[in-house]
């Protein structure tokens, strides 16, 4: 195996042809998952930290609750911060689209669609924006193209 094959897998994960279309979907998109995330993480922003979130998931029957909490929050927390940078948008994308899809599944599927029953619209939406992110990547001006293009 060459030198050659790890660097063009990574210059493949941050390459993006997407314009700047990418921007006005990660910079909100981020800030709302760095605050979801903050909320399961540190307890902010009315969250309730990783042992209230632990516990409820717990409940739901993702267990151990306190390591799904710490997991989802820092996907969240993390992958949104990617976001707003533009690094390494593609995975944090992918583990955003994840979450997400647990948590419709897990929390919302079975309230309906619309948020005002606890629906899953509002986690259908993040879903779609992360997998829009996942296929076009970070765009023009985000630090995985300025990393691509060295």
């Amino acid at each position: 195996m060459s030198n050659a094959t790890p660097s063009r897998t990574l210059q493949r994960l941050l390459s993006t042809q997407a314009g700047w279309a990418p921007l006005a979907l990660r910079i909100p998109v981020g800030i709302i998952f760095v605050a979801h995330g903050a909320q399961k993480l540190f307890g902010a922003f009315g969250g309730y930290g990783l042992e209230g979130t632990g516990q409820f998931m717990d409940s739901l029957g993702l267990s151990p609750g306190y390591l799904m909490a710490l997991l989802a929050g820092s996907a969240e927390f993390f992958g949104g911060l990617a976001l707003l940078f533009g690094l390494l948008v593609r995975p944090a994308a992918a583990s955003l689209a994840f979450a997400m899809l647990v948590a419709i599944f897990a929390v919302h599927i079975d309230k309906g669609l619309f948020m005002a029953n606890n629906g899953y619209e509002f986690g259908l939406a993040l879903l779609a924006v992360s997998v829009s992110l996942l296929i076009s990547g970070g765009g023009r001006l985000s630090v995985d193209a300025a990393l691509a293009s060295r």
